[in-house]
């Protein structure tokens, strides 16, 4: 948030949202959506020197998860639709529903995040449930009545041909649990289960992926549904990217990927804002 603020001249609020699994969903998205609500008040923006006609709303990882959700929810919610110029996402997580992508295959063993702790970590952020984990690595997690939500995230249709290599399509597996989870169908959970429709009334957006972050086919489907929403939609995908680069771009790592996402971020919003 920092070098945010110093590079852009910019007002950054950072939201300490309750954490899981502590606090579990949809606590941390309701602590997020609250502030967001709040700071968004013609008084408190003029309270902070924030031209209300520059609001970006944006975050990385889990916190691009969050950001795309309240994106969402501000731009359908009358009172507040109009009042985000923009989202800007880096690598962010955007669904629960499959979890054998392109990207959970190719980067299963990492670097950074593997398959088998993003699993561990979404499940904490539902339930302490231990024979979910074992489920959702199985892909045998969705419960009964969500086959039409999987059209909405159908990596062999939405996501472009060079991703999808010669990996072959199969639906993830309904009904196997005997505990259900409903939350599965939640949109709150999984951002790539907005509607068309919900779609079509998001701002100006930024994505950034990563080709080597088992996250990277979430936000290539997002870009892809975005567009077909006619959404303007900015994309910069990173070759050599990992997940979480922008952790490792100070001291005492200076990962060079890390600052050029950086830079790319900056720039854009500079561009844009």
């Amino acid at each position: 948030m920092p070098w945010t603020a110093n590079k852009l001249g910019a007002v950054v609020v950072g939201i300490d949202y309750r954490l899981a699994p502590q606090y579990q969903f949809p606590v941390p998205l309701e602590d997020v959506i609250s502030v967001v609500r709040f700071f968004l008040q013609d008084n408190i923006l003029a309270k902070y020197g924030v031209d209300p006609s520059r609001i970006c709303i944006s975050g990385d990882s889990s916190g691009g998860t969050l950001a795309a959700k309240v994106t969402q929810l501000v731009q359908n919610d009358p009172e507040f639709k109009n009042k985000i110029k923009a989202q800007a996402l880096i690598y962010p997580g955007l669904q629960g529903v499959d979890v054998l992508m392109p990207s959970h295959r190719q980067n299963e063993h990492g670097p950074i995040l593997s398959r088998d702790m993003a699993i561990k970590m979404g499940c904490l952020y539902l339930t302490k449930d231990k024979a979910l984990p074992q489920a959702v690595r199985e892909n045998q997690h969705m419960p009964h009545g969500s086959r039409h939500l999987f059209k909405l995230v159908n990596w062999s249709t939405l996501l472009p041909e060079k991703y999808r290599r010669n990996h072959i399509y199969t639906e993830p597996i309904i009904g196997k649990l005997n505990s259900s989870y409903p939350v599965f169908l939640d949109s709150r959970l999984s951002p790539l289960l907005a509607t068309d429709s919900q779609l079509e009334k998001l701002p100006l957006t930024y994505i950034i992926t990563c080709e080597h972050d088992i996250l990277r086919d979430d936000g290539l489907i997002y870009v892809s549904r975005l567009r077909n929403a006619a959404v303007n939609v900015s994309h910069d995908h990173i070759e050599d990217g990992i997940h979480g680069a922008l952790f490792f771009m100070t001291t005492p790592f200076y990962l060079r990927v890390g600052i050029r996402i950086s830079d790319k971020y900056i720039n854009w919003l500079e561009e844009n804002l």
